[in-house]
């Protein structure tokens, strides 16, 4: 499949199986995440593999979309090792670099035949608490990760697009 093709069909999975996600393919979603592109190739990313019951109980007390996937990635950055824009003061990459990477690992997934659904419908410092995260990450999604539910299908937008006219502007 070319990577249009893969982009298209990817959607994002809000039913899973229980099912366990084998470990050569885990490895290639999480590497998809390693070698994502980053501000100055600081590589703040920091990506927490939440696998055990204890623990995505914990996420989904503070978290309604984990959606009993068997795996959530929680993605965040250091922010010790985020890029800092001089001439833009305030801003961060972390962000951005975070967004990079849930993009390469959820397409990664899909490739491997595992649905994916990046959450932002969340409290960070919710997550950070339930998880015992450390003090300097910030949270920036979720991807609980699975192969679908039999029942699981695209949402009823998923192939309604803008025109290009109405995204693209030449100068």
């Amino acid at each position: 499949m070319d990577f249009i093709e893969l982009a298209k069909a990817r959607y994002s999975v809000r039913s899973f199986q229980s099912k366990e996600i084998e470990s050569e393919k885990l490895g290639a979603i999480l590497l998809a995440g390693k070698v994502a592109p980053t501000a100055c190739n600081n590589q703040p990313q920091k990506i927490f593999v939440v696998k055990s019951e204890e623990m995505r109980k914990k996420l989904a007390s503070v978290c309604i979309c984990t959606f009993d996937a068997p795996i959530i990635l929680v993605v965040g950055y250091d922010k010790e090792r985020d890029w800092k824009n001089s001439l833009m003061p305030g801003y961060s990459s972390g962000e951005t670099d975070c967004a990079i990477v849930c993009t390469h690992m959820m397409l990664a997934a899909w490739e491997q035949g595992i649905g994916s659904c990046w959450v932002g419908r969340f409290n960070a410092d919710e997550v950070k608490e339930a998880l015992s995260l450390p003090e300097n990450i910030r949270v920036t999604s979720l991807l609980p990760i699975g192969y679908a539910a039999e029942e699981a299908q695209p949402s009823l937008r998923h192939t309604v697009y803008r025109e290009m006219e109405d995204i693209l502007t030449e100068l």
